[in-house]
C-alpha cells in the first residue's frame, strides 16, 4: 500500500479513517445563549490540534502567529462528538502550515460531518524565545 503522508490520496480518506488528534465532548458550560457551541471553543481546541502536529515536526516550542478565515458550515451542540484532523501542509525556515478540520457526531450515531476548517501557521520557538531554524525533516 502507497504512503499515505503528502499523498494526494490522504485528503480523500474520510475523517473516521484517520485518528484525530484530539477529541472533546461539547458540554453545557461551551455554549452560547442559543445553546450552540462557541466558534472560539472550536477554534481553540483547532489550535491545539494544529500544535500537536507542528511542535511534532519542529521537536521544540512553537507559537500560533496566523490563522487563515475560517468558515463554520455546521453547528455543534451540546452532547456531540468533536474530532479534531490536522496535516503539516509546508514547512519553512522557522514557520509551519497546518490545516485542521473539526468533525462532528451524534452520539447516538455514527455519520460524521464537517463543521469548520482553517489553515494555522506556527514558527518554532527557541530557549531565547526567537523564532528558530526547524531541524531537518
Amino acid at each position: 500500500m502507497p504512503c499515505l503522508v503528502n499523498s494526494r490520496l490522504w485528503g480523500k480518506l474520510m475523517a473516521n479513517e484517520r485518528n484525530p488528534l484530539i477529541r472533546m465532548i461539547a458540554m453545557p458550560a461551551d455554549t452560547n445563549p442559543a445553546g450552540d457551541i462557541f466558534g472560539g471553543w472550536l477554534m481553540a481546541h483547532m489550535d491545539l490540534a494544529g500544535s500537536t502536529v507542528a511542535v511534532s515536526r519542529a521537536r521544540m516550542r512553537v507559537v500560533t502567529v496566523s490563522v487563515e478565515a475560517m468558515s463554520f458550515l455546521l453547528p455543534v451542540t451540546v452532547g456531540d462528538e468533536v474530532s479534531f484532523y490536522g496535516d503539516l501542509v509546508t514547512a519553512g525556515r522557522t514557520s509551519m502550515k497546518v490545516h485542521v478540520e473539526a468533525w462532528r457526531r451524534r452520539r447516538e450515531d455514527d455519520q460524521e460531518f464537517k463543521v469548520t476548517e482553517a489553515t494555522f501557521t506556527f514558527v518554532a520557538i527557541g530557549p531565547d524565545r526567537r523564532p528558530h531554524p526547524l531541524p531537518e525533516a
